[in-house]
């Protein structure tokens, strides 16, 4: 049905392309995308980065402009009025919006964030999505208190199908899209997911994610389709057609099947330092056009008409603020006459910005702020200020909404009838539908790599009792990872998922078939030993933020899935593993204790395509060969990255597995015991981690209050009932932190991140955490040290000794230390890879004292004051 692996995609980067990449060149790299002109302008940003428009690709987009689209646009924006212009850039969020406040203020555009659905019910029917779709639509075009006609539009993240709605099907994340190494199958899985969606009555989908990243760390690497941009540049030019349409396809752009595309997030966001997310990319010019913008070259090619800011800086630059990247290089240079949109609060990070305040952003060429919570309301009042005063030029603003008009009329929404009268709306059987899943199915079976198959052991024939055991076999949230009906991934069950197979479900479905038999332990224990055991394993759910780690070997705290397979092995049972994961990880040990291992990624709602691969059919022939390959290459230990190079560079560690690797049934290939312990790399010796030293460290706050109701510090004084923080001075101004504890109930002050954090290098080096401490009375009184971590993983002990007898009360201005080893914490259950706040002190009586110079100190836990040994 479906072409597979086509030659051109099917073989891992040139050394020619790659060297590009690595040289920082800024001439002579054969990139036919990039010439630069012969007199090259350059300009030198504020960090004193010398920035060459010129050197960027120009786009020729598939959507050309039309003269009457162009005047319609312009008549429109002519009798419109500053609040009415305002309103067109603000995007709201529906949990922050009601409809009366649409009609009022008629805003072009809201959206439904991750895990956020009609009357927040998670189990909204379609017809609830489509009546709040339909209602939104009619308040924006009832001009009785605004004066607008102008037609709002609701974008999603509909990342691997329609992902927020309850029965949708679910593709396998882009990791193994990648693998699949089919444009055609990408087009036509974005097609699917564009009927779903406008099922639904959502016009537009912040999709497809087009970046490439460089470091596996990084907590979305599983939305990248690979390493290598050209990849990256295919399949950005296949989903933008799936989506929209094409002039040479089956439906025409925006026709009545078809959504509005986002290309997204420009530009780096797949190569911050160490992974990141939100981090700082410091990739030359040239290297973040030749790996980091291909994938805006195919897509914006094929005539995507959005394009979604990133969060991440580039050269501390942040791009929502980036004037040169979102107006000289991507509207002028590249010529993208799109709109572009901001990511969740991303104008907020720009030097000098709040959420509610940011003129910069717009004057930096955002066109659409995307503006949850309540911050909507002051950011509205702000920007119409603003304009008015001059301090965000009229010119700016009428761009801005000339863009988003212009997208707004090529996608037909002046002229389409109301959400719930469009062609598809309502139409529950596009959901989840039979011709969707089978397209899932087959992005599964051509998903899947191979990576070990000793002895031939697979395919497994049906016609045996096998043992299916791990806690991913018969769990489809997990199997589906982030992005799955909730943000993160989490808080699913199979019934949430209607219509979908499990892998297990696969498994015992096709070995009944051909008349063996199939037993579930999640555990791997059994009354008969079986013929063969196949464990499914692999990482919980993440999406952005919760998904960082800094280090790429599975379960470091605690090997269970590496002890299930061995287990099992032990016992002479053949073991073939599947791994569920949104990245490659070092997973030797692993690799040793099974016979035969595949990568299956995060393969969604259809698991049944693992079995359709791992099993042969009824008659016990092959039934589905092996076609994935990989897309990032798999390291040889778990500090290897960045991950572009890996095995071409004379001073790059050879991958485990090169970019393209992927075995099939006609290979014969026997892996070698692999090594299960590594060197640390020089690179990641660890040293001090500053927490509060002069200042609370990023990505840390302050906050204190009952641990239900913590309040931020956001001056230099914070005052609850419960407690009083207030900054003092000890060797400079302000590098000191007063805390008082003034009533008896208990309360907390503490640093705490709105993601986790994986601290478990510092662990596993037996750091302590460190801080120096003046006691301000004559004494103190039951205090824990504690920390938080997600997963409700907290832990405390109890350091009221240590600090009454390390201070010495007859000197009260002298400053005490104090030390905790981290292990203490550990061994109480706290999971350093998922640190929520590393540092917390509570109390449930009056205290006061001041602490400085906090911080994790490496080979300092044997030393502690509490050592825990």
């Amino acid at each position: 049905m479906f072409k597979s692996n086509p030659p051109s995609l099917n073989v891992k980067l040139t050394k020619t392309t790659m060297a590009c990449a690595l040289a920082f060149a800024l001439l002579g790299c054969n990139n036919n995308n990039a010439q630069p002109d012969k007199d090259p302008k350059t300009q030198t940003s504020e960090t004193g980065l010398s920035r060459n428009v010129n050197l960027w690709p120009q786009i020729d987009s598939a959507i050309k402009a039309d003269p009457a689209i162009e005047k319609r646009a312009k008549a429109i924006l002519d009798k419109m009025t500053i609040e009415q212009k305002v309103a067109q850039v603000v995007q709201p969020e529906i949990r922050s919006i009601t409809v009366e406040e649409m009609r009022q203020y008629g805003f072009g555009s809201y959206l439904n964030g991750g895990g956020a659905y009609p009357n927040d019910n998670k189990h909204a029917t379609p017809k609830d999505w489509i009546n709040l779709a339909e209602a939104m639509y009619q308040a924006s075009v009832d001009d009785s208190i605004d004066g607008s006609t102008i037609p709002t539009m609701w974008g999603t993240d509909a990342v691997h199908g329609h992902n927020n709605v309850i029965g949708a099907t679910l593709f396998p994340h882009n990791i193994g899209l990648g693998a699949a190494r089919n444009p055609e199958l990408i087009e036509s899985i974005a097609a699917a997911t564009a009927k779903e969606v406008l099922a639904t009555g959502i016009d537009w989908i912040f999709a497809p994610t087009v970046a490439t990243a460089q470091d596996d760390r990084w907590g979305r690497t599983y939305e990248s389709y690979a390493e290598s941009p050209d990849l990256v540049k295919a399949y950005s030019a296949a989903i933008v057609k799936g989506l929209q349409g094409s002039a040479d396809g089956d439906s025409k752009p925006f026709s009545d099947d078809k959504v509005i595309a986002t290309v997204k997030h420009f530009v780096g966001d797949g190569g911050t330092l160490n992974g990141d997310d939100q981090g700082d990319s410091l990739v030359s010019e040239q290297t973040l056009i030749d790996i980091h913008a291909q994938g805006y070259v195919g897509g914006l090619n094929a005539g995507a008409q959005t394009v979604m800011a990133s969060f991440n800086s580039w050269h501390g630059s942040k791009i929502h603020g980036d004037k040169y990247l979102l107006t000289d290089v991507l509207k002028e240079r590249m010529g993208f006459d799109g709109l572009v949109v901001g990511d969740w609060n991303g104008h907020g990070q720009v030097s000098g910005c709040t959420n509610d305040n940011c003129p910069q952003a717009i004057n930096a060429g955002l066109d659409i702020y995307m503006t949850p919570n309540d911050d909507w309301r002051k950011l509205y009042t702000n920007l119409v200020e603003q304009v008015k005063t001059g301090v965000i030029p009229q010119a700016r603003l009428d761009d801005a909404v000339t863009r988003i008009l212009r997208v707004k009329l090529r996608a037909g929404l002046f002229d389409n009838p109301s959400p719930a009268k469009r062609a598809l709306s309502g139409d529950q059987s596009l959901i989840g539908a039979a011709e969707h899943r089978a397209i899932a199915r087959q992005a599964v079976q051509e998903s899947l790599v191979l990576l070990k198959n000793n002895q031939n052991l697979l395919p497994l024939s049906g016609n045996q009792h096998i043992l299916v055991a791990g806690d991913a076999a018969d769990n489809i949230g997990k199997q589906s990872g982030g992005w799955t009906i909730t943000w993160q991934g989490t808080g699913n069950q199979n019934s949430d998922f209607p219509g979908a197979t499990s892998i297990y479900q696969g498994i015992k479905h096709k070995v009944e078939q051909a008349g063996g038999s199939v037993s579930l332990s999640v555990n791997g224990d059994f009354t008969t030993q079986p013929d063969v055991a196949v464990v499914v394993f692999g990482e919980e759910p993440y999406a952005e933020g919760n998904g960082d780690i800094n280090n790429l070997e599975y379960q470091r705290e605690n090997k269970r899935d590496l002890a299930l397979l061995r287990k099992l092995k032990s016992q002479g049972i053949p073991v073939v593993a599947v791994f569920i994961s949104g990245r490659p990880m070092w997973v030797n040990p692993e690799l040793n204790a099974a016979d035969a291992f595949v990568a299956a990624w995060l393969p969604g709602s259809e698991g049944q395509g693992v079995a359709d691969v791992i099993l042969r059919d009824e008659k016990d022939q092959i039934d589905h060969d092996f076609k994935g390959k990989l897309s990032f290459s798999w390291p040889a230990t778990p500090t290897q990255m960045p991950n572009v190079l890996d095995g071409e560079n004379d001073n790059s560690t050879k991958p485990l597995f090169e970019y393209g690797y992927g075995l099939t049934y006609s290979d014969s290939s026997e892996l070698a015991a692999l090594p299960e312990t590594f060197k640390t790399d020089a690179k990641q010796t660890l040293t001090s981690k500053a927490l509060y030293v002069g200042q609370v460290k990023k990505p840390w706050s302050i906050a204190a209050g009952p641990a239900n109701a913590l309040t931020t510090l956001t001056s230099s004084v914070l005052q609850t009932p419960e407690m009083r923080v207030q900054t003092i001075d000890r060797f400079v101004q302000e590098d000191a932190l007063s805390i008082e504890w003034l009533a008896t109930s208990t309360s907390e002050f503490g640093l705490y991140s709105p993601f986790p954090e994986d601290l478990i290098s510092y662990l596993e080096a037996d750091a302590s955490l460190a801080f120096d401490y003046k006691i301000m009375t004559n004494q103190v009184n039951a205090m824990q040290l504690g920390v938080r971590c997600l997963d409700a993983c907290d832990a405390n002990i109890d350091i009221t000794e240590m600090l009454q007898n390390n201070f010495d009360f007859e000197q009260p201005d002298t400053w005490g230390k104090a030390s905790v080893a981290l292990r203490c914490l550990s061994q109480k259950g706290a999971t350093f890879s998922k640190m929520m706040s590393p540092f917390v002190l509570s109390s449930d009586k009056p205290n006061h004292i001041a602490i400085s110079n906090l911080r994790i100190v490496p080979n300092a836990g044997k030393q502690a004051l509490i050592s825990c040994e």
